[in-house]
């Protein structure tokens, strides 16, 4: 049986003695095991991170974008291997699984620009003969906690943009699917990243709590569910540390009555059930405003829904494949059969899929529910699976309200050739991310990626810019240099109200 490690200082390292199973979500096999360490594995990496650290720091922004440049190229180069490594342990088709890796690759490409958005700012003559200057210097030691659902983008969200600054980086993947980390860092060494720069531990709880605990550990970036986000920043900031939490979500999608409705099916399909809904920016709600909407828009999307393949994860015919365990499914089906047991309209029920000679796999059918209510607690949770629920609103003033008003704040999208709606709309909503006619309203890398309310925690977000204050702490310098004046005419003198 496969064994999962660690990748410490350069090289694979033993894990703890526990172990976990990681699956084929295909066939429902186990395809190998993870070794889930602990404090005393954590401990070795950061032993191995606080001796490299010092050096790549002040190794020159030039230099450091020169490693992500060759680790762009042998992504690239290794994207198959790659995708096919993802969609063995996650369960997403292939093309997915590729788009996985690529939003990643575009977090790096900003990070080739690290030389640039480093530079500080500068005032000359801000007193007499004196200049003030800024500067930003990293953190020293920065870890990630990432989830199963994007084991290639997120952890290159955070490892490129803390490694390019200057940090060293402990990444604690996903127990359900943790090679692709491994393989991202091994490629990081390739690309000529110093070993102890990027070390990679496997764990579960026992981890992430050690995690928060050291001392040495400057700042965590978490992306999760809420409850855990909650937590992780809690603990993590009450040890000090910087942090930043991203939770779940609830998207909503408010589809007004001058939308196109076969681009808004054709979007939906995709962004509710693209990747099993296994996605903090599906789209899990669309909001028709008025009842002529709804009916129309219900129409269109049955057929659609019914018109999803379901595959394994290598078939390049399939819209999604299955989800990541058979504990995931269980928890989805019984989501569906709360929704049926709040009154909801059960339209297409997605339970009891399977495909031959895959019958143990983890699959869930596409599953759509009509009429649902705000105080259904399927509405106000995260599901995370292939379920689409429709909740109708009377106008735009309810439509809107509708997101605003629910615990996740993560995105939103609206749907309509109205202008002045779409314009009202963005400015009023109380969620962090907006699509117009956008579903799924994920910001490129240059920007920023965060949600509001329950669906972040922590003042700062992931990559672009933000990323960058997050990773680095800023210093700034007052400096006067004497002229040498006999008489002392150009001594300081503390400033007065004079």
């Amino acid at each position: 049986m496969r064994i999962v490690e660690n990748f410490i200082a350069g090289a694979s390292a033993a894990g703890g003695s526990r172990q976990s199973d990681v699956f084929d979500p295909n066939s429902g096999q186990v395809q190998a095991k993870v070794a889930l360490g602990g404090a005393a594995e954590l401990q070795k990496a950061v032993d191995a991170a606080k001796a490299a650290q010092p050096a790549w720091a002040a190794t020159n922004p030039q230099r450091r974008a020169r490693v992500m440049f060759n680790f762009k190229a042998l992504v690239e180069q290794h994207m198959d291997e790659l995708a096919h490594m993802l969609s063995s342990e996650h369960g997403k088709v292939i093309a997915d699984a590729k788009g996985d890796i690529q939003r990643g690759l575009e977090v790096i490409e900003f990070c080739c620009g690290i030389p640039h958005v480093l530079k500080g700012e500068y005032t000359q003559g801000a007193g007499p003969g004196i200049d003030v200057y800024s500067m930003r210097q990293p953190l020293g030691i920065g870890a990630g906690i990432t989830p199963f659902n994007f084991p290639g983008m997120i952890p290159m969200w955070m490892f490129g943009v803390a490694i390019a600054v200057g940090n060293a980086f402990i990444l604690k993947p996903s127990e359900r699917d943790p090679s692709v980390p491994v393989r991202l860092a091994e490629l990081m060494k390739e690309a000529g990243l110093p070993d102890g720069i990027l070390n990679v531990v496997q764990g579960d709880k026992e981890m992430v709590d050690a995690i928060l605990d050291h001392p040495d550990i400057s700042a965590v970036s978490f992306v999760g569910s809420s409850d855990i986000a909650h937590y992780v920043y809690s603990r993590g900031v009450a040890a000090g540390k910087r942090v930043q939490a991203m939770g779940g979500a609830k998207n909503h999608g408010i589809v007004m009555p001058d939308a196109d409705l076969d681009q808004v099916v054709n979007d939906l399909a995709g962004a509710a059930f693209g990747s099993a809904g296994e996605r903090c920016m599906a789209l899990p709600v669309v909001v028709p405003v008025g009842e002529d909407t709804a009916e129309r828009l219900k129409a269109k999307l049955i057929p659609a829904i019914e018109g999803l393949r379901v595959g394994v994860s290598t078939d390049a015919d399939a819209h999604y494949g299955p989800v990541v365990t058979a504990a995931h499914k269980a928890k989805i089906e019984n989501y569906i059969q709360m929704g049926v047991d709040e009154g909801a309209e059960l339209v297409v029920d997605g339970r009891g899929f399977t495909l031959q000679g895959h019958e143990n796999g983890f699959f869930v059918g596409p599953t759509l529910f009509d009429h649902v209510k705000t105080g259904m607690r399927t509405y106000q949770e995260e599901i995370f699976g292939p379920v689409l629920q429709i909740v109708r609103a009377a106008d735009f003033e309810e439509a809107l309200a509708l997101p605003s008003k629910h615990q996740y704040g993560n995105g939103v999208a609206i749907f309509t050739r109205n202008g002045h709606a779409a314009r009202e709309f963005a400015a009023r909503v109380n969620v962090g991310m907006v699509g117009i006619n956008v579903p799924i309203p994920v910001p490129v890398a240059y920007h920023t990626f965060g949600g509001w309310k329950r669906s972040a925690f922590g003042d700062t977000n992931q990559h672009g810019m933000e990323g960058v204050k997050f990773w680095t702490k800023v210093k700034t310098v007052t400096a006067r240099w004497p002229d040498g004046s006999a008489d002392g005419g150009n001594a300081f003198v503390i400033p007065t109200m004079g």
